[in-house]
């Protein structure tokens, strides 16, 4: 099956791109990238090397997925979202060797323009609003917003809002799904069944 490459994009020798996948204009994936399949990689983004990038995820226009940035399957990188890998750059120290790993897990939203400071990890279905800046750990299936970010609610596989506070017990059902959420010592689970 293989993958659609654009005219204007390069591809370097020995990066795997997995079937289904399309690659836009502009775009750079350096030669040890992993991508998965069916996924989109809007127009001027960066794939670094020491990069994995899950199925069915959507890269969009403008963001640059540096080293030690590893991304599981369903994640959504809104416009010109911004990843690093080093905690204290400067331009005339070497610090390659000081990488700092983050995780975006199954199924997160990464909304246009936010930051995500290296060294963390992204919870599954969260959801990171437009413009945040995060600099510590997210749940998964919490909402955070503002700089620094601040978990502000709770969000369904569906990607809507769920009532729900943000401690104590309590349960909810997903209009869209049906999906039972269980919120519990400050954790949130979608219930089986």
């Amino acid at each position: 099956m293989g993958y659609f490459q654009h005219d204007t994009a390069v591809v370097d020798d020995g990066a795997q791109i997995g079937d289904g996948s399309t690659i836009w204009h502009f775009v750079h994936v350096c030669n040890d990238a992993k991508i998965g399949e069916k996924v989109s990689l809007g127009q001027n983004v960066y794939v670094g090397n020491r990069v994995l990038i899950g199925d069915r995820c959507k890269i969009q226009n403008n963001v640059s997925v540096y080293d030690n940035v590893f991304i599981e399957d369903d994640v959504f990188c809104g416009p010109s979202m911004v990843f690093t890998n080093v905690y204290n750059p400067r331009s005339f120290i070497a610090r390659k060797d000081e990488f700092r790993d983050t995780y975006v897990k199954k199924g997160a939203s990464l909304g246009a323009n936010c930051t995500i400071i290296c060294g963390v990890v992204i919870g599954e279905y969260s959801f990171v609003g437009a413009g945040a800046v995060v600099n510590s750990d997210v749940l998964p299936y919490a909402l955070v917003v503002g700089v620094p970010a601040k978990q502000v609610g709770w969000m369904s596989e569906f990607g809507e809002q769920l009532d729900l506070p943000l401690r104590g017990s309590a349960k909810t059902t997903c209009k869209h799904t049906g999906h039972v959420y269980q919120l519990d010592k400050g954790r949130l689970h979608k219930l089986e069944g």
